[in-house]
């Protein structure tokens, strides 16, 4: 069986996350679906799997609740199950920045498509900063992006601030661009940037996976594979499947047919050598 893969998410303002849960794991049952969503009182976030009409129905549910005809899907192919089992949990976040009472839905930068993405980032004036964790990062990332070398998004608002000092004291506000896997983490970074008092703060709409999806090689500024969330481990160009795996004792990507040494623990840093 082929499994479409969906990775979703929706800021949105959900009165009572759990009865939707609810009623999702019911439906996930009867689909026969994989994956994991997360709701909040702020939306909806997660990837799944399954066929092509369970997919349909389940996204067609989605975009049925409050806010969400519009959410954002992005689609690709697995061979086989890229998940054990199918999960909806209930969150204080959809993802989780810790960063007190931010407003994505109405206050993140601005959305740009990948071809205003490259003309943007062509410019070294422009600071441009990847929002994910150091073992994504060390897949692959855009040419002159910096790296915060966070093991959490948690520890996201703690760097830009000190990040944002530097800035401050060099008389700087230049235009900020930013970019993570699927978009979702760029709402918040992006809301909570400019929360911090810059104006001029930029996102890859649809994420990386969505500049792989579209960009053609020739033209693109991205450099390595992309890390996913499921048992692909990376992507490339047109979302193709990527040439690493997973470490069995830490956990974290490493590419396959590379020689490494592993630390052996879940420290979130880049442990493979090699």
């Amino acid at each position: 069986m082929a499994y479409i893969v969906a990775a979703l998410y929706r800021f949105t303002r959900f009165a009572d996350p759990a009865a939707i849960a609810a009623d999702l794991r019911t439906l996930c049952t009867e689909l026969g679906t994989c994956g994991t969503l997360i709701l909040a009182g702020e939306g909806i976030n997660g990837t799944v799997a399954g066929s092509a009409e369970a997919i349909d129905t389940l996204i067609a549910h989605l975009r049925a609740l409050p806010g969400c005809a519009d959410m954002d899907v992005k689609y690709a192919q697995a061979g086989q199950a890229p998940f054990a089992r199918m999960k909806v949990k209930v969150k204080a976040e959809i993802v989780t920045l810790g960063a007190g009472d931010l407003d994505p839905a109405n206050a993140a930068g601005t959305h740009l498509d990948p071809t205003a993405w490259n003309d943007l980032i062509a410019d070294p004036d422009t600071i441009l900063i990847d929002t994910r964790n150091a073992y994504e990062v060390a897949c692959g990332t855009f040419d002159r992006a910096i790296d915060p070398a966070t093991r959490s998004f948690r520890d996201f608002p703690d760097w830009f601030d000190a990040f944002a000092a530097d800035l401050k004291a060099q008389g700087r506000r230049p235009k900020i661009a930013m970019f993570c896997t699927g978009g979702i983490r760029c709402e918040k970074s992006t809301a909570l940037v400019k929360a911090r008092g810059f104006d001029d703060v930029y996102h890859l709409k649809g994420g990386i996976l969505r500049y792989l999806e579209e960009m053609p090689q020739a033209d693109s500024r991205w450099q390595g594979e992309c890390y996913v969330f499921d048992e692909r481990v990376t992507v490339g160009h047109g979302l193709k499947p990527g040439d690493y795996t997973t470490c069995r004792a830490c956990g974290l990507p490493h590419p396959r047919d590379a020689a490494h040494d592993c630390a052996g623990d879940d420290s979130g840093v880049w442990p493979h050598r090699g």
